[in-house]
């Protein structure tokens, strides 16, 4: 048996979820053979898998997206490949008592971060992307690691999306040097371009407390600011701005596709990847994944659509565990999961279901383990 199931986020982590599905399994078949990868698709939780896989913890002081300190985790595994999560840096967690700042705040912190992967031998990083405070096109990012963005009178301008209207110059030439022999592979689950109708501001902007107003003015700034940038580097600043993934968390994407020659990927094959899910699932003859919510979103590349694909096409069963359940069977089937079982079918209210989750999902694991194993 093999375990690949993301978060349930708010009640348990990836590492916890296989931890109870694996006890719930053996209560009904005692001494199964039960192997877990932890797994993420490039949004918060993504340092957390990494770690779980062996990767070493890494801890740096960075800037958080108001501008206050904060501590964020990376991880980097022996051969130089490092994880870097943005949201450990600038998400929404960061926000100080929990006020939105859609027009400020700054992806500053996440260059520092990239920089403290760099120091500590990083030669390889895969940067997970999502969770994030900021609507700022990575400005902040590329400014911590060495751009200039100068407005008219030759000051840098403010930190946040919103001043990148008096943008008037930028300059990459100063960006870390090591950057340019680091590979460094963007994983999102987003393929949102960088301004319009299905831009960062229009699609994400709400989430951040971004009203009408502030929603236009991030766009048209973002828009500005991809203008002054192809004046800086030619066409392709233009090209990187329609190019999916651009609109990835706030427009990090695009930051991290003009100023890091990132390459875009889909998170959870990234992930799967890095993790040693291969490896492990030519071991297997049965696949548990799932995550908090699976729902139309898990469709779009998220860590089961994900899992249950690679799974189906090595010829496997797959059933997931999850929360909540907002997919039709026939949804399931498409993506590959035979069934799924949800703790809301063992308790109907949403606050003690998370409160008791981990026994909630031994008792799924079990009848799980019973439908199919024995």
């Amino acid at each position: 048996m093999l375990i690949a199931a993301d978060k349930f986020k708010g009640s348990l982590t990836a590492v916890e979820v296989a931890e109870h599905v694996t006890a719930g399994l053996r209560r009904a078949v005692p001494g199964l053979d039960v192997a877990a990868v932890p797994v993420a698709d490039g949004g918060d939780g993504t340092v957390a898998a990494a770690l779980a896989a062996g990767f070493t913890r890494h801890e740096a002081r960075v800037t958080g997206p108001t501008g206050i300190p904060v501590t964020a985790t990376f991880a980097l595994r022996a051969d130089g490949t490092a994880v870097v999560e943005m949201a450990e840096a600038s998400g929404l967690q960061h926000l100080p008592g929990g006020v939105f700042a859609p027009l400020t705040a700054s992806t500053y912190g996440t260059g520092e971060l990239l920089l403290a992967a760099l120091d500590a031998g990083a030669t390889s990083i895969v940067f997970g992307v999502g969770g994030s405070a900021t609507t700022d096109g990575g400005a902040g990012m590329l400014a911590a690691l060495g751009a200039r963005f100068l407005d008219a009178d030759g000051e840098p301008v403010g930190p946040g999306g919103g001043p990148l209207h008096e943008l008037a110059t930028a300059d990459l030439s100063g960006l870390d040097p090591r950057l340019a022999r680091t590979e460094i592979v963007l994983a999102s689950d987003v393929d949102n371009p960088l301004t319009g109708p299905k831009g960062a501001p229009a699609v994400y902007g709400p989430q951040k407390g971004a009203g009408e107003d502030d929603v236009a003015t991030l766009d048209a700034a973002l828009a500005h600011y991809a203008e002054v940038l192809e004046r800086a580097v030619g066409p392709k600043a233009a090209e990187y701005a329609l190019a999916p993934g651009a609109g990835a968390a706030g427009g990090i994407g695009y930051g991290a596709l003009v100023g890091l020659d990132a390459a875009f990927r889909p998170g959870i094959d990234v992930m799967l990847d890095v993790l040693g899910f291969g490896p492990a699932l030519a071991k297997a003859t049965f696949v548990i994944t799932g995550e908090g919510s699976l729902d139309e979103q898990t469709l779009h590349g998220k860590a089961p659509a994900g899992v249950a694909a690679a799974a189906r096409a090595a010829g496997l069963d797959v059933v997931a565990v999850c929360g909540r359940l907002q997919l039709p069977q026939e949804a399931l089937d498409r993506a590959g999961i035979r069934r799924a079982y949800a703790l809301t079918a063992l308790e109907s209210d949403p606050a003690r279901c998370m409160a008791e989750a981990g026994p909630l999902l031994e008792r799924a694991a079990e009848s799980l383990a019973r439908d199919f194993l024995v």
